[in-house]
């Protein structure tokens, strides 16, 4: 009944999840009240989309999703709100946040750490060669994710106690009828 008659196609779903037809402003506020309307407490739903936020900081790109809702679960959080949350990491912020937290990692490291890259780095190399490239970026990563998840856990609390709040006020208040001609 709610169908598409045509189904679009994958060029059309990757198109729109890169840029999407209907605005990044509004793509934003619908997400922002698919979260405050989400079951639960304002501190779960905001632990829960505080675990994505910070996950979306780690180099484990292909398994955000699952790290993210099985953090949010562990510490009794909004699984679904940390899925929302994850959604920080996308293909325009993926590559900033890889090179950030790489080069912070290599700082954390040292000087004298053997994990240098060389000047001609290829995915070949990468694979060949995995912890000379994982283990700066998940030792940069442990810091940015902790206060990326302290940045996120602050506002969205205060944002979904406010919405709850307005809700509730909204359904409490009396609904004055129409007359007929008004």
């Amino acid at each position: 009944m709610f169908r598409r008659r045509q189904k679009p196609t994958w060029y059309h779903r990757l198109r729109e999840f890169v840029w999407p037809s209907i605005g990044f402003r509004r793509s934003t506020r619908y997400l922002a009240h698919r979260i405050a309307r989400m079951p639960g407490t304002p501190t779960s739903i905001a632990v829960g989309f505080a675990c994505g936020f910070a996950v979306a900081f780690t180099p484990f790109v292909g398994f955000h999703l699952a790290i993210a809702v099985l953090i949010a679960w562990l510490v009794r959080g909004s699984p679904l709100a940390a899925a929302i949350g994850t959604l920080i990491g996308n293909p325009w912020t993926i590559p900033f946040i890889l090179i950030a937290i790489y080069k912070l990692g290599a700082r954390l490291l040292g000087e004298h750490s053997h994990h240098r890259l060389p000047h001609d780095v290829s995915f070949i190399y990468i694979f060949h060669h995995p912890w000379q490239v994982l283990l700066p970026m998940t030792l940069g990563s442990i810091p940015v994710a902790l206060s990326a998840w302290i940045i996120a856990f602050f506002p969205a609390r205060f944002l979904v106690e406010r919405y709850h709040r307005r809700r509730e006020v909204r359904r409490s208040a009396p609904r004055r009828r129409l007359r007929p001609g008004e």
